[in-house]
């Protein structure tokens, strides 16, 4: 079974773009359109605020977005994503554009503007304050023409609104690196007029077919205009980097530049093999790497997939593999918790019901194109219910006498917004990518039929309200599965590289012991090739 484990846990968590508009994340894929919704315990506000990742900055960012048309909801979308990279900075503040009130902006040190609605009605306040502010501005996307529209506009930033060009374009420059834009992504990119050149600074070029370019992300004075939403259709190398690295400028000025690297030990249950987790930290411990291990505490083969004999037990039944863990302790090794089961009940979700090949906190199955299809939160989906199950892991843990961990990796990276703010309420900390959707960040109905994920650069302390270490490159996958390739050292280290255009950010992966050393030399070879630093989960949380 070790074979499949690393090719479905993999493919799940780094795949592709999800379908239709909110392909918004990495790894993600689109539900059915009649998954269940709920309703959260508390009741829909228009603003939102949030606290600050450990060692941000003192930014107070103000996040507006739009609400209006067909795709409205996609604001909440696109806002709860900025939010997000906004906590690495300092607070935050979302809202609807339309609540936009004379003034509002001073009590902020930033604003960014997420135009998702070709069109919305801006309030004449939010275009005159903007005009006249000399605050930082990033204003992504559409009506960029409502500002333009303002009296001397023009003669102050040296830029009009311009045409959307919809060229197909599959690359955006960005600090002489290439950073990829999917070829499933057809809207187009706004082609502003430039008027004055002195003023306006291009940051960011978009890259046609035929080689020539255009700006993808100017500045003039204060005002920094993306052409596009960049958190759609978005994958390891994406041009969502650049974005994530302009945010510097407007909320974290001053930032030195540093490269850091992450690397945890995934999918380590009762079943692990001693030797192989022995052999991964001798060699990391031999260069120095700081590393997490991603534990599963039960082991559970309900149905007999792998012996064609039913299978439960623990860590408690397997001593060698408790020993094998302590040794990775000792040599520079921290157990994170990773699920209990990392399998759900006695059913396929959506294999086998295989520790480690299933989820565990959310449903899915795989479509006849070969597709993991998201379905939703699992039947008895509960605060309590999830609680239970994590403490019923700490327990195992601690009778162990491997300690209790103090950070949360959800399997697959996928559960319900109940599920989040039940670890937001143990740990506070997790190390994974999110997975949110429309109502988290309103406080209206969970959505669960438009969920969407997103990775991180750099730490966050995400709308669930917990820090999130970030895992942002993937893993080493030798095979090919669900319409994901395989993806090699190589692979990694290229989107490693790409990830260097993050002034202040991290190249964090993950990797299998089971495939044994030779991948993973490679992999940390090249990685500290490029000039990253290897640190632990712990040095994330501190900022």
């Amino acid at each position: 079974m070790r074979a499949s484990k690393v090719t479905r846990r993999t493919l799940i968590a780094g795949g592709g773009a999800a379908a239709v508009a909110v392909a918004t994340g990495i790894g993600f894929n689109a539900v059915q359109a009649d998954a269940a919704t709920t309703t959260p315990a508390n009741t829909a506000t228009a603003t939102r605020t949030g606290k600050a990742a450990p060692g941000a900055g003192s930014a107070r960012t103000l996040v507006l977005y739009d609400t209006t048309g067909d795709y409205g909801w996609l604001g909440e979308v696109y806002a709860t994503q900025a939010a997000n990279l906004s906590s690495h900075f300092g607070t935050w503040t979302a809202a609807p554009v339309a609540r936009y009130r004379s003034g509002d902006l001073s009590a902020y040190t930033a604003v960014v503007y997420l135009g998702s609605t070709y069109d919305e009605p801006l309030p004449a306040a939010f275009l005159t304050d903007v005009m006249a502010t000399t605050k930082p501005v990033v204003w992504v996307y559409d009506n960029i023409w409502q500002l333009a529209a303002k009296d001397g506009f023009a003669a102050k930033f040296g830029f009009a609104s311009g045409t959307f060009d919809f060229d197909k374009v599959t690359e955006v420059g960005y600090k002489g690196r290439k950073l990829t834009r999917s070829t499933d992504n057809q809207s187009g990119i706004m082609n502003l007029s430039i008027g004055d050149s002195d003023k306006v600074t291009t940051l960011a070029t978009a890259v046609r077919a035929d080689g020539s370019g255009f700006p993808w992300a100017v500045r003039s004075q204060n005002l920094t205009y993306v052409g596009e939403i960049p958190f759609s259709y978005v994958t390891h190398d994406d041009r969502y980097l650049a974005f994530a690295d302009l945010l510097f400028d407007s909320l974290g000025g001053g930032t030195a530049e540093r490269h850091r690297a992450l690397i945890r030990i995934e999918d380590v249950g009762p079943d692990a093999d001693p030797e192989q987790l022995r052999a991964v930290a001798d060699y990391l411990a031999a260069e120095k790497v700081p590393f997490s291990v991603a534990v599963y505490p039960r082991f559970r083969d309900p149905k007999g997939a792998g012996t064609g004999k039913a299978q439960d037990y623990t860590l408690l039944n397997k001593p060698k593999v408790v020993a094998a863990l302590r040794y990775m302790q000792a040599r520079g090794g921290t157990l994170i918790m990773h699920g209990y089961t990392h399998q759900y009940g006695s059913v396929a979700n959506p294999y086998d019901g295989v520790s480690a090949n299933d989820f565990e906190f959310y449903r899915a199955h795989v479509d006849a194109s070969d597709t993991v299809v998201y379905d939703g939160p699992v039947a008895e989906d509960s605060a309590a219910w999830a609680t239970a199950r994590m403490v019923a892991s700490g327990v195992i843990f601690t009778a162990a006498g491997l300690g209790a961990p103090k950070i949360f990796e959800f399997p697959h990276y996928a559960a319900s917004a109940v599920d989040y703010q039940a670890v937001h309420a143990l740990f506070g900390k997790r190390y994974d990518r999110g997975l949110y959707f429309p109502g988290v960040l309103t406080g209206g109905k969970y959505d669960y039929a438009r969920q969407f994920g997103q990775f991180f650069p750099y730490t966050v302390r995400d709308v669930y309200g917990s820090v999130v270490v970030p895992e942002n490159v993937g893993n080493v996958e030798i095979e090919a599965f669900n319409n994901h390739p395989v993806r090699l050292p190589a692979d990694i280290i290229a989107s490693a590289e790409r990830n260097l255009v993050v002034r202040d950010g991290v190249a964090s992966c993950f990797y299998h012991a089971y495939l044994g050393t030779d991948h993973l030399k490679d992999l940390v070879t090249g990685i500290k090739a490029l000039g990253y630093s290897f640190v632990g989960a712990e040095a994330m949380l501190n900022g």
